[in-house]
């Protein structure tokens, strides 16, 4: 959530570069924007609540996007102190407009402290708790900015990553981050911060992710890193091998769509080496052989939404196939319990920006209490990847939509694979795994198949269903987390109220939902539970519900009782969540796009949720 750009260097910079590394922040969530630039030792500033295109279009409108200056900072906000408003946006200046600060996260503080500076004499024109930090910066500033910064860092309670500018230092930018992403990196002249790498790639593949506690001086030729007693830290850069380009659209109307049909080749890139003829052979852990065979007792999942539901699916694996104690809580209720982990347990946090602040304050919890944490994450060097004991990277390239597609798919080919080896080295190879294994590596094949091939069916069935305002998602077994990530995709960027249960807890109470307005999608199993399944659609149809059923191209007698369907590949029971979901993810999508949606900004949400 929120986005943090900034620029510092010895060559003149313009309005327009501050806004594009704005748009390429446009994933995270937003809702309004602003910059501040020092031109001539005066700091300018524009605010705007919407989309990043409307601050453009005001600095177009003033002839502000040529403008040159040689250090600025720019800022998208998702309002949590304050209603959406110019006056809430960032950067906030203080009294006398001498210095500009841009912050994400939370000062949980704030209010003893704006009630303190007010006291002496300090006017305040917002409502966020942000503003604070400025005018602490003027109280504290004694000619030297790096010492006005540590000492209000000092000062705060909460988390933060913020980028602080002066009239009188038009050279320099201070940063600091506590619990909130950021990132810096110098080339040629230029030092350049960001939230995250993606603003930055256009000028530098070396970047410097900042820990907690840490603080940065941007110059023009070189940045300085030092902790919060201002004592020097030295450290190397992370080098990033995707390219910018990777981030770019190639000709689709959105990432989303552009993601979904991205997913043949991401499941490759996250099995490559990996996953060998059924095999699974993942070097990166190879020395938790030991901690696996003969201490480990127990898996445990910390994750949050899409992730949450990889976790789902892999808890159903891992049950199938074998008899270890595996766990999964959603992180947002595992940091506020006392969850049951110790040193013989094997914590798997997900998170597809690594950024996710209670996955993180999870993973800090469950290391605290001696458990080993492996993380599951697609941003290199990330705050949950840094954390963790060690890392499996999904290797996806940049996902930019904010509802997650192909980072969904890598998460449950990664850990199937992971699950896989843990239970061979626990148990021994099993041969049915093997089987599902090497259906796996044929899965990027279906994709193909499945994307070419199911557009026209599927507007079809967008344009029957597009104006119901409620739907469920049903399914038993691995097709119930496969249903709770239907349902998400729809609800995310629909804005239809999609809900998912387990289709046996029908009748103990959502049944009491269903009627004509109230359609279902049923998710149905190749295995067992297939009769079981259709007995719960005919409950649902007896309720006077339309019932969409995704199901095998050969299953007549369920196509029979459904009122529509959608035809999926028969494979190995576990793989349901991973062959449904694309078409799951293309439902929501061209639902959205009749809706006259933006399926990659749907409001209130954002990519990377960095605070609680």
């Amino acid at each position: 959530m929120c986005g943090i750009v900034g620029f510092v260097s010895d060559k003149k910079i313009k309005v327009s570069d501050l806004i594009l590394g704005l748009k390429k922040l446009e994933y995270r969530g937003y809702d309004s924007s602003g910059i501040a630039y020092n031109c001539d030792n005066k700091i300018k500033y524009i605010k705007k609540t919407g989309r990043i295109s409307e601050l453009e279009k005001v600095a177009l409108d003033h002839n502000l996007l040529e403008e040159p200056f040689y250090c600025g900072i720019a800022h998208t906000r998702w309002a949590t102190h304050g209603m959406v408003s110019e006056q809430n946006s960032h950067p906030h200046m203080d009294c006398k407009e001498q210095f500009a600060v841009i912050h994400n996260g939370i000062i949980e503080n704030f209010q003893e402290l704006k009630n303190q500076l007010e006291d002496r004499g300090h006017v305040f024109k917002s409502q966020t708790d942000s503003e604070v930090i400025v005018h602490l910066i003027e109280e504290n500033f004694k000619k030297d900015l790096l010492q006005a910064v540590l000492a209000t860092l000092n000062l705060l309670k909460g988390t933060y990553a913020i980028a602080v500018m002066h009239k009188d230092s038009p050279n320099e930018i201070i940063a600091a981050r506590k619990g909130s992403p950021l990132v810096v990196s110098n080339i040629e002249g230029i030092s350049m911060l960001a939230s995250d790498v993606t603003p930055l790639l256009k000028y530098s593949k070396d970047m410097l992710f900042l820990n907690d506690g840490e603080v940065a001086v941007l110059t023009p030729n070189k940045y300085y890193i030092y902790d919060l007693e201002g004592k020097p830290i030295h450290r190397n850069p992370t080098k990033i091998f995707w390219d910018e380009s990777l981030a770019e659209k190639s000709g689709y109307p959105h990432f989303m769509l552009k993601e979904i049909f991205e997913q043949p080749h991401s499941l490759k890139s996250a099995l490559v080496g990996r996953l060998v003829n059924g095999e699974p052979q993942i070097q990166e852990i190879k020395y938790l052989y030991d901690f696996v065979k003969n201490k480990m007792n127990k898996i445990y999942v910390v994750a949050c939404g899409t992730s949450y539901h990889a976790g789902v699916a892999t808890k159903y694996f891992v049950n199938k196939y074998s008899n270890i104690d595996f766990e999964i809580e959603v992180a947002s209720e595992f940091r506020y319990m006392n969850p049951q982990v110790d040193d013989r347990t094997l914590v798997l946090a997900i998170s597809q920006s690594g950024e996710t602040i209670d996955t993180l304050e999870g993973v800090r919890i469950a290391k605290n209490k001696g458990a080993f944490v492996l993380a599951i994450s697609n941003v290199v060097g990330s705050t949950i990847s840094r954390e963790s004991d060690a890392v499996l990277y999904m290797n996806t390239g940049p996902e930019i939509g904010v509802a997650a597609t192909k980072t969904y798919t890598a998460q449950i080919a990664l850990l199937y694979t992971l699950a896989s080896q843990i239970i061979y080295w626990k148990y021994g190879k099993n041969n049915e795994i093997e089987k599902v294994l090497k259906e796996i590596e044929k899965v990027p094949k279906i994709y193909e198949e499945l994307l070419n091939n199911t557009n026209g069916h599927m507007m079809e069935l967008v344009k029957k269903y597009k104006n119901f305002k409620d739907m469920m998602y049903i399914g038993r077994n691995f097709g119930y987390p496969a249903a709770m990530e239907g349902a998400l995709k729809l609800k995310e960027i629909s804005y239809i109220n999609a809900i998912a249960y387990q289709a046996g807890e029908l009748k103990h109470g959502p049944i009491a939902l269903l009627d004509e307005n109230f359609p279902v999608f049923a998710i149905v199993p190749f295995g067992g539970l297939r009769d079981k399944m259709i007995s719960n659609i005919m409950e649902v149809k007896a309720r006077g519900a339309k019932v969409i059923v995704l199901v095998s191209k050969e299953d007549t007698q369920t196509k029979k009782i459904a009122d529509d369907f959608i035809d999926v590949p028969i494979v190995s029971e576990p793989l349901l969540p991973l062959i449904v979901a694309p078409l799951t993810q293309l439902f929501a999508y061209y639902i959205a796009i009749e809706k006259h949606l933006d399926p990659d900004k749907p409001r209130n949400l954002a990519k990377s949720v960095t605070v609680e």
